[in-house]
């Protein structure tokens, strides 16, 4: 079993090294590539730095709605037991762990190590060099609804992220089974994103006609009465022998 973890802050500034800090964190559980219904979301006291005017324009974010808000070491060890060992799936993800890591060095906690961080910015300028490679900007390219996004929210971005990570991997497909649960449209803060779209064309098959072949000759070693018979051949058929059944 693969278990990944999509994350992403919002922060009272741009420089942790200057004391700016966190004030949301929102990650989103990937179990093989494919979106869970757990998550971690909490917004954060930032404590003596006040949100950046600047900050604030991006996020929405303001120092009155974090007043009563738990601060960064009250919730660090359920942040930590969620994220458990697993990768971690950032955009630009210096960022985020920079700020993460500051946090933790006030905590006397080990740093995170870049070596366990999936930067999904870095994959989108390897795929496609000349950008815009913003998650606005790939959520557009991959036709993701992000209508929602009036602002950025550390865990709304969580889930577009998981989506774009899907699909910079080109493992879309693979998510058809999360259609259903995406459609229950999960309530993140004032916003509700159901970002799931169908594919506009089928992928090609991907099996070789020797791949077909070889499945039909292990199939006819199983016997008459293995299930995998009823779908190789309608009741009454041949067998790959020509025989009738």
């Amino acid at each position: 079993m693969l278990r990944e973890v999509v994350l992403d802050t919002e922060t009272t500034g741009l420089d942790a090294r200057r004391g700016d800090r966190i004030i949301e964190i929102g990650c989103v559980e990937l179990i093989n590539r494919i979106p869970t219904d757990k998550t971690f979301h909490h917004y954060i006291h930032p404590e003596d730095r006040d949100v950046h005017p600047d900050a604030q324009a991006i996020h929405g974010i303001s120092m009155d709605q974090l007043r009563d808000k738990p601060k960064f070491h009250e919730v660090a060890p359920k942040f930590v037991e969620f994220i458990g060992d697993a990768p971690l799936v950032i955009h630009n993800a210096a960022f985020d762990i920079g700020f993460i890591n500051a946090e933790f060095q006030r905590l006397r906690h080990p740093a995170i190590g870049m070596d366990r961080v999936v930067d999904t910015l870095a994959l989108a300028k390897r795929k496609y060099p000349g950008g815009p490679n913003s998650l606005d900007a790939l959520c557009k390219r991959y036709q993701i609804d992000n209508s929602k996004r009036t602002f950025h929210g550390a865990l709304l971005d969580s889930w577009l992220l998981a989506e774009v990570y899907l699909e910079l991997l080109g493992e879309r497909q693979a998510t058809l089974g999360l259609a259903q649960a995406a459609t229950r449209q999960r309530s993140v803060g004032v916003a509700t994103i159901s970002a799931i779209r169908t594919r506009p064309r089928p992928l090609a098959a991907r099996l070789s006609e020797a791949d077909v072949a070889a499945h039909r000759a292990f199939v006819e070693t199983l016997g008459p009465e293995a299930l995998w018979i009823r779908f190789e051949r309608p009741e009454g058929g041949e067998n790959s022998s020509g025989q009738s059944g």
